[in-house]
């Protein structure tokens, strides 16, 4: 890891946030908790990620340039999201994470980072 680079270079830009969206989707669709919430065609919303955590982590605004501002707990507020779904989401990505090969200290950092923002969304006792 190159501290003096953002997250999205030091995960190789827009191909190393592809790569962990493909290892992503396929284990939220396999949570018993997320699966549902998700709908079948999936194509769309990895784009919307792609987009999303291309931004957040330092690249291109994306999703900004599409959609305007995220406001995300907005546009999750329609889903029942709960601290037990975060914490699915967050073990989704950790895994996904693995799954590429992204090493420490660069892993804690996303998962951190991500962290914030999963709690964020929880609408839902």
């Amino acid at each position: 890891m190159n501290p003096g680079l953002s997250i999205y270079d030091n995960l190789g830009g827009a191909e190393g946030i592809r790569a962990i969206i493909e290892a992503f989707y396929p284990r939220v669709y396999k949570d018993p908790l997320l699966s549902p919430l998700f709908p079948e065609d999936m194509e769309p919303v990895k784009e919307k990620q792609f987009m999303f955590l291309s931004q957040f982590f330092g690249g291109p605004s994306l999703f900004s340039d599409a959609y305007g501002h995220p406001m995300l707990r907005a546009r999750h507020m329609k889903f029942p999201v709960t601290e037990e779904r975060a914490e699915a989401w967050l073990s989704c990505m950790a895994g996904a994470l693995t799954d590429v090969g992204i090493e420490e200290p660069l892993r804690s950092i996303i998962l951190n980072r991500l962290s914030g923002p999963a709690h964020h969304f929880v609408n839902t006792p």
